[in-house]
């Protein structure tokens, strides 16, 4: 049997190696954090990588998931021709007690004005 994607399994950083200026640089960015928002709220593995509601291209959105990967926070496999998502919720929380709580604890910003 043939496998037709031609794409490699996506690399992992595990948040024992990731130092925190990278973890919250991930999280800074807004689509970053609209997508760990979207798997707070999700099942393991529920999300595909198509079904996030962000404003970015298939390219832009590939890149933010690979800034995800690296700076530990979400895990990815493939399943057939889709890949699934999961917040490492457990293993982030362990290194980084509380910053995860506090992110998602912040409101996201409305149109035109600032998060608080």
């Amino acid at each position: 049997m043939s496998n037709r994607s031609h794409r490699s399994a996506p690399r992992h950083t595990h948040p024992d190696d990731v130092p925190v200026r990278t973890a919250l640089a991930a999280l800074a960015d807004p689509v970053r954090l609209q997508l760990v928002r979207e798997l707070a709220t999700a099942a393991d593995w529920e999300h595909t990588c198509g079904t996030f509601d962000v404003p970015v291209g298939k390219a832009a959105l590939s890149h933010h998931f690979s800034v995800l990967r690296a700076a530990g926070l979400i895990e990815q496999r493939d399943l057939g021709p889709k890949r699934v998502n999961r917040l490492r919720r457990p293993e982030f929380d362990q290194r980084f007690p509380g910053l995860l709580d506090l992110v998602l604890r912040e409101r996201p910003p409305r149109n035109g004005e600032d998060a608080r």
